[in-house]
């Protein structure tokens, strides 16, 4: 029933920029807190970034704090993640989730995913 939709990936040189996209359809979107996740080859899926569900509270991996910037737009029911100064260890599939028990890093806690978006960043 709930349907997650990530879109904006793509290939970018190192020190570039790129922004996802997430829309989320099938349940009330406000009341689920959001995360990105990304996945690259040969490694675990690992926690990116969160937002609340109002928005207001945003957590980061130590990885990405200062370059990426997570935000939301209920009255769009999207969910966007801004990735800045972009390096080569950043390639991955980005995944966003929905979870009603807040927005965690532990993968296991969210309940609904997208189908992912690949980023290529180049040296």
């Amino acid at each position: 029933q709930v349907q997650l939709v990530d879109s904006g990936g793509g290939l970018v040189q190192a020190g570039g920029s790129l922004r996802l996209s997430c829309t989320f359809s099938g349940r009330t979107f406000s009341r689920y807190s959001m995360g990105w996740f990304r996945q690259a080859p040969g490694k675990e899926r690992e926690f990116v970034a969160g937002v609340s569900r109002g928005g207001v509270n945003t957590y980061y991996a130590d990885s990405v704090k200062g370059r990426f910037t997570i935000s939301r737009d209920n009255a769009k029911n999207t969910v966007y993640l801004l990735m800045n100064s972009l390096e080569p260890e950043d390639t991955a599939v980005y995944y966003c989730a929905a979870s009603t028990r807040g927005a965690v890093p532990n993968s296991s806690m969210y309940d609904y995913w997208g189908q992912g978006t690949q980023v290529t960043v180049s040296s």
